[in-house]
């Protein structure tokens, strides 16, 4: 069963950019065809254009729902607009009716004729009062009516115009959007070009130190990454692995950054064999996480890590059916001693 969850920090920069992209999420480890090309500064490169991408989407939204804003006003002023016409209907109907009573009752006399006829004069000017403020109120009635026909036709133009400016940048915003899309989409395959390249000779290019944004956790532990879908989880049984899977992945583009959980130390920073590029990080307590399946890292071994920090970029290295993390919790720092992530993690207070 495949779950989402959301986490709120990196959201402004991850959500929409991976949405939009086709990323061929992976269900776990497997075999992959390496993709090609190689650039200096790729991972950098990608999670620049991360933030571009998100930027633009998010000002492309903003224009999406301010045109809705607009439509929202046309409806609402028409909706106010019909009830007026409806109350002045009723007004000139109610008026035609007290007319047409007056005129049966008295015929086409003067007022001053139906006095001196009337059995009672007291009663015949109350209701010649009240034809005089049915129509008093049928003209003021008119008159707003009027005066609210005048100003939708004034607030309509004025929309119209909004709309044709929020069409005519959104426009411009999605071709911008699509652009930079291109880009990451194009740098992300390089980045992976880069991993298989250094997973194929057995040997790292290095750390690339990524410019991630400020972050501030309350709690001291976190999920290894921010934006994700969990695939293949903790016992897995199945063709693609020898004995059960050993740890949980989380289905991600190439390129999204990694996290470390925790406070801890890089031990571990391999390029080759099944897991491609990982990363290996000793906590207190006894326990190692592993990071596995990555396109680059941004950490040496030997470095301080603290929670949230970016220590990699996820991708597909290795024995990888596509991009994704794989992540292990374990007892040594080597393969055949991991626990299960998911409730290891749970009991740190981090809910996947």
């Amino acid at each position: 069963m495949r779950l989402t969850r959301r986490h709120p920090r990196l959201v402004a920069v991850l959500l929409c950019a991976l949405a939009v992209l086709a990323a061929r999420p992976a269900d776990g480890d497997g075999s992959h065809t390496p993709g090609h090309g190689s650039a200096s500064g790729v991972g950098a490169e990608v999670a620049r254009l991360y933030e571009e991408a998100a930027t633009a989407t998010e000002r492309y939204e903003a224009g999406l729902r301010a045109a809705e804003g607009q439509r929202a006003r046309a409806r609402e002023l028409e909706q106010r607009l019909e009830r007026e016409r409806r109350e002045t209907a009723g007004l000139r109907q109610e008026l035609g009716r007290i007319a047409s009573s007056q005129y049966r009752d008295g015929g086409g006399l003067p007022l001053t004729a139906h006095m001196l006829l009337a059995d009672d004069p007291e009663e015949l000017m109350r209701g010649q009062r009240v034809v005089q403020k049915a129509e008093a109120t049928l003209d003021k009635a008119i008159d707003s009516s009027e005066r609210a026909e005048a100003r939708l036709a004034r607030d309509e133009a004025e929309a119209a115009a909004a709309w044709r400016r929020l069409e005519k940048r959104n426009t411009e915003l999605a071709a911008l959007k699509q652009g930079i899309e291109a880009k990451l989409e194009s740098a992300r395959w390089k980045l992976q070009g880069q991993a298989d390249a250094s997973v194929a000779a057995g040997a790292c290019r290095g750390a690339v130190r990524l410019d991630q944004p400020e972050t501030r956790f309350s709690t001291s532990w976190v999920a290894p990454v921010e934006t994700y879908e969990l695939s293949a989880s903790y016992g897995s049984g199945g063709a693609r692995w020898a004995n059960r899977h050993t740890g949980q992945d989380f289905a991600v583009p190439i390129g999204t950054p990694v996290r470390a959980v925790g406070t801890g130390t890089v031990v571990k920073v391999s390029c080759g064999g099944p897991f491609g590029v990982e990363i290996v990080v000793q906590h207190a307590g006894g326990y190692y996480t592993q990071y596995a399946h990555l396109a680059a890292v941004a950490v040496d071994q030997g470095d301080r890590v603290t929670p949230g920090q970016w220590i990699g970029q996820s991708g597909t290295s290795g024995n990888s059916t596509g991009p994704h993390l794989h992540f292990e919790v374990r007892v040594t720092p080597e393969m055949g001693s991991a626990v299960n992530p998911v409730s290891w993690l749970t009991r740190h207070g981090v809910s996947l």
